[in-house]
């Protein structure tokens, strides 16, 4: 089963269950997977590949990151904890993330592989350290790692 028909199916879960953060998200996800379908050009109905569904599951985390630290700059803490329990459901349907020291090993590999010595490459050795590992890890742990690689 793909992953996008298992978390359409998980909206009865959450009915039956009485789950409404969780039927909300799982929701909005399936919207979300139609409007992806729909600017691709392909019918609503269709199915989206499990890469492109785990983009759009990506997407969501990042706007559910960014909201949490507007409405914490904003000092409303009620809205920042409904985002963050939406933000824990998103994250149970994403692969495991890799550790920062994992990212470490691969960047300084990545960075001799290459023969970067200065900072102002730091964008081609991003760029492929990104390549190697789309969707195992966050970009701003990656730009941290690759930042801290030149404070050396």
């Amino acid at each position: 089963m793909s992953l996008q028909k298992d978390i359409q199916g998980k909206i009865k879960e959450a009915m039956l269950a009485k789950d409404a953060v969780r039927l909300s998200v799982v929701r909005g996800l399936t919207a979300a997977f139609v409007n992806e379908l729909v600017a691709k050009g392909r019918k609503p109905t269709e199915e989206l590949s499990d890469e492109d569904t785990l983009g759009v599951i990506r997407r969501a985390v990042k706007q559910r990151k960014e909201s949490i630290e507007q409405f914490l700059k904003g000092n409303r803490k009620d809205l920042a904890e409904k985002e963050e329990a939406e933000l824990a459901i998103l994250n149970t349907y994403l692969p495991q993330m890799m550790s920062r020291e994992e990212i470490e090993k691969i960047a300084r590999a990545k960075k001799e592989e290459l023969g970067v010595s200065d900072k102002s490459k730091t964008g081609m050795l991003m760029s492929a350290i990104m390549k190697d590992l789309k969707g195992k890890s966050d970009g701003g742990d990656v730009k941290a790692v690759v930042d801290s690689l030149f404070e050396e």
